[in-house]
């Protein structure tokens, strides 16, 4: 297995995870106005590290394809990766709980705020990967 290709699509694929589990509430309850309170009710939106998530794909495609720099790729998922966790904590735990319960009856959107986070963690390490296979760490 080549390290330096898959590590990075690793980390990829952990961003596309994070677009993904942020679209859930989309299908799981009924107005988009309420899902948009859900992501605003937190201190931050978890919608702005979803944005970082974007860019990060960006970042590791470029340095798994040699585009740019692959350790500046490698370190900038990590610090990436670290501020898209960390932003996703903050949110996750600022979230009143009554307005969690209160969107709809599924069990899945109960624990959807820490499934947002878990996928968040993908990334970093992904990009860790990355960093071990370029003997970087």
């Amino acid at each position: 297995m080549d390290d330096l290709r898959l590590a990075p699509t690793a980390g990829i694929v952990g961003c596309v995870l994070y677009l993904l589990v942020l679209a859930v509430p989309y299908g799981l309850v009924e107005t988009a106005s309420a899902v948009g309170a859900y992501y605003s009710s937190g201190a931050l939106s978890p919608l702005l590290p979803g944005v970082f998530a974007l860019v990060c794909i960006i970042v590791l495609a470029a340095g798994r394809e040699g585009r740019s720099d692959p350790s500046v790729a490698a370190g900038a998922s990590i610090g990436m990766g670290i501020f898209i966790v960390a932003l996703s904590v903050l949110w996750a735990v600022t979230v009143p709980e009554s307005l969690v319960l209160g969107l709809t009856e599924s069990t899945l959107m109960e624990h959807h705020r820490w499934g947002v986070v878990i996928a968040g963690l993908l990334i970093p390490l992904g990009g860790t990967w990355f960093a071990r296979a370029l003997d970087l760490l």
